[in-house]
């Protein structure tokens, strides 16, 4: 049987296509037949339904736990956020005081002044935001010598890097419990089963804004 997808006969694409994340939470649904292989289990022996209830608890409880796990990763992106906040405002004082920096910056950075309070809805945003923030001031650190021996400052933007990368890391490991749960929701029999009674649905794993994406895009040297 030859191979359903060919990558030497295609078809192939030469435009190429860029992939996006779906912002879309499916439902997970059982139909009549879950609900007949549940009433087989009661009859003619009681055990299996007692079994599989047990093994219902057992999931409910399973989905509670991988839960409060996805919350624990997002807290970790949020503290890692903050801590960049804080450096932003640590550089931005340093900065304005040896040159004018671009209003739109300081705009960015009083914003996170008030505090920020990253949700489910504004936490891709408020990283994008910190990105383009700190690019700005990347740019203006590296154009003046003098800023470039400022040794506080250049701590700043080192521990920026840091923060980025371990933002990155802990993206990662928040992508793979949101797969892992996306994943178990529809694992028939038991946990699609509890799944679908308790209501869940699938979740929406972290994307970048299109700003960040038309910044990787770009030329860089």
């Amino acid at each position: 049987m030859a191979n359903e997808l060919d990558e030497l006969t295609g078809p192939v694409s030469k435009e190429g296509r860029d992939v996006n994340v779906i912002h879309k939470q499916l439902p997970v649904k059982t139909g009549i037949g879950s609900v007949i292989f549940e009433i087989f289990l009661w009859f003619p022996l009681i055990l299996p339904g007692l079994i599989f209830l047990f093994m219902k608890i057992r999931a409910r409880n399973y989905f509670k736990a991988l839960e409060q796990k996805i919350q624990h990763n997002a807290s970790q992106i949020d503290n890692y956020l903050e801590q960049r906040v804080q450096i932003l405002q640590n550089v931005v004082g340093i900065v304005e005081k040896a040159i004018e920096l671009d209003k739109d910056v300081m705009k960015s950075v009083a914003q996170f002044r008030g505090g920020i309070k990253p949700t489910e809805e504004n936490r891709s945003q408020i990283a994008g935001a910190l990105d383009t923030a700190m690019r700005d001031i990347r740019v203006a650190f590296e154009a003046y010598p003098e800023l470039m021996a400022h040794r506080a400052l250049a701590d700043a933007m080192q521990q920026n890097s840091y923060l980025q990368r371990e933002i990155t890391a802990a993206r990662e490991v928040y992508n793979d419990t949101v797969l892992k749960w996306n994943q178990d929701i529809f694992a028939w029999p038991t946990k699609m089963i509890v799944a679908a009674k308790a209501g869940y649905t699938t979740r929406i794993p972290f994307s970048v804004s299109q700003e960040v994406k038309e910044q990787a895009r770009a030329k860089f040297f």
